[in-house]
């Protein structure tokens, strides 16, 4: 009797084994399956991840291909194409509750502002701010780091490298084709070192701005960009 539980007690346990070694072999696929759900639970948007790895033995995440499209009020045409966004973090730093990223790289491929054939712009339906040429003043930055650990918990302690990357802008008038335009701003690794607040950002909002020229204003005008905040 004792013998059969033994080996009951065994084969559960290889069982366990088992099932362990599965889930860790499909872990990434499982995260990938839950960030876009949760992504277009939020948005409403459909939404692609070519790949999602998290480091199980390294403070590693990393996210490629990510895709994600507009509301079928914009003609489902894509919104974003974000080729890579890596992220290496400090694992001692974030059992304290606190954010610190060693080595931050985001590229933005693509970013297509549609307009509908009701007039309406996909950045302001979808409740999203426009770059402009604007600083960030460093108290409004830290009011948004307050109220960002009041609401995760996580106190931000900074980024030691950000790598930034931005491909293309793109103008598509659903109504009149004829408006369509594009704006390569063509930024490549772009390195902003000791981020600490969104004020430490200014430079790289600025570059961007520059290098899209009159995109943006020829689309919403002087007057409106100066009153939409920097990111």
């Amino acid at each position: 009797m004792l013998k059969s539980i033994f080996k009951w007690l065994l084969g559960l346990f290889l069982l366990g084994v088992v099932l362990l070694v599965i889930f860790l072999l499909s872990l990434d696929t499982l995260l990938r399956v839950l960030v876009v759900h949760n992504i277009r639970a939020q948005t409403g948007m459909v939404v692609e991840i070519g790949k999602f790895h998290l480091g199980l033995r390294e403070p590693v995440m990393t996210i490629t291909d990510l895709k994600i499209h507009n509301p079928p009020g914009f003609g489902g045409a894509p919104f974003l194409n974000i080729p890579e966004i890596h992220v290496e973090y400090d694992r001692d730093a974030l059992a304290k509750n606190q954010i610190h990223v060693t080595l931050l790289r985001f590229n933005l491929g693509e970013l297509d502002i549609v307009k509908n054939a009701a007039g309406q712009t996909n950045l302001f339906q979808l409740g999203l701010a426009l770059p402009a040429k604007k600083t960030v003043s460093a108290e409004a930055s830290t009011k948004q780091l307050a109220e960002f650990k009041k609401q995760t918990g996580l106190e931000f302690k900074g980024i030691d490298e950000l790598k930034v990357s931005v491909g293309t802008f793109k103008y598509l008038d659903l109504a009149e084709p004829k408006n369509n335009r594009e704006q390569n701003v063509g930024i490549e690794n772009l390195p902003v070192k000791k981020i600490t607040s969104l004020a430490d950002l200014t430079g790289l909002s600025l570059m961007v701005g520059l290098r899209s020229g009159d995109f943006f204003t020829t689309l919403f005008g002087e007057s409106l960009l100066q009153g939409v905040k920097g990111f």
